[in-house]
């Protein structure tokens, strides 16, 4: 049975079919696998500990002359991320009814599910279609994990102000050590490099499936149809921003628009705003439940979007080799 050759023809098939097959799992038989000790450790609760080890194994393979531009690719994300979230949730609250909402959503949901992306997805993707300094933008892009620049936004906004304790430094520097002490590794044995690197692709397809352990396909039902359309607009608006803005500055644009997404711990930024600000505690259930859909929608629609791209961009005569896109036809 040919297994890996049946993945490989499934564009981003080493990620996606991992993780939609867990997803399914973990939403009709959530504890079929949550049996303790090593199972459990690996296939559900391994995915932090997985990315860590490909984080570490990719940062072997930087050199430390071009980890600029790992640098200026994730502060580009970054901006991108922020930007098109920002400026749809302004014209939410610009347009919004006298209920508060915009199309059924809240201003909040919106800005949340729009500015904070899926680290494990975009890392899944990356590793797929990107290269190794696209794989340690990762770095950077970590910046939006949590309520932080949600609330920027709506401190811009003059809805709020500033909140202290909405960033750590201390858990971004949690985040950009693997990829340090890889970088570290890497520049000081070129055999350890190689080394690391065997086994960087490998790791994607075991924490694709326990990143989809934490997916209950339930939550779109809870978000209903207003949940799933955040979603979309959150793959469609920063994805193809990102995919464009990539393709100008002549990177990849697969990587660009593989923060197409919305973090699962952004369902916690909306309780998070109306504990600082009680003007916001009305709309703080349903913009959770949406930004909740929000989530497992870009998880599932996210990777489909990047296949489409990636197709478009071979039937145009470009082909992926070694994580960049080159044109192979006159």
């Amino acid at each position: 049975m040919r297994i890996k050759a049946g993945l490989e023809r499934i564009p981003g098939g080493m990620m996606v079919v991992p993780l939609l097959l867990a997803a399914t799992l973990n939403t009709f038989a959530p504890n079929l696998l949550r049996i303790g000790n090593f199972t459990e450790a690996l296939f559900v609760n391994g995915a932090g500990t997985l990315i860590a080890l490909f984080l570490l194994a990719t940062g072997a393979q930087i050199n430390v002359k071009s980890f600029g531009v790992s640098v200026g690719k994730g502060a580009t994300l970054l901006g991108i991320k922020w930007i098109v979230g920002a400026a749809v949730g302004l014209i939410a609250y610009l347009f919004a009814g006298d209920n508060g909402l915009w199309l059924g959503l809240a201003p909040i949901a919106i800005i949340a599910a729009m500015t904070n992306s899926n680290g494990g997805l975009f890392v899944a993707l990356v590793g797929q279609y990107g290269n190794k300094e696209d794989r340690a933008s990762y770095s950077l892009l970590a910046l939006n994990d949590g309520p932080f620049l949600t609330m920027v936004a709506l401190s811009i906004f003059g809805a709020m102000g500033f909140v202290d304790g909405m960033f750590s430094i201390q858990s971004f520097i949690a985040v950009l050590l693997p990829i340090l002490v890889g970088m570290v590794l890497g520049n000081l044995d070129e055999e350890m490099r190689v080394f690391l690197d065997q086994g960087s692709s490998m790791l994607i397809p075991f924490f694709a499936f326990a990143l989809g352990m934490g997916i209950d396909f339930g939550a779109i039902v809870a978000g209903g149809l207003t949940g799933i359309l955040l979603g979309v607009m959150t793959v469609l608006f920063t994805g193809t921003a990102g995919y464009f803005v990539f393709k100008a500055f002549k990177w990849n644009p697969i990587v660009g628009a593989a923060e197409g997404s919305t973090a699962g711990n952004a369902v916690a930024t909306p309780a998070a705003i109306a504990a600082a600000n009680a003007s916001f505690s009305q709309y703080a259930e349903l913009a959770t439940v949406q930004v909740a859909a929000s989530t497992v929608t870009t998880a599932i629609l996210l990777p489909l979007f990047i296949a489409f791209l990636v197709k478009r961009l071979e039937k145009k005569g470009y082909a992926f080799k070694q994580g960049n896109v080159i044109k192979v036809d006159s």
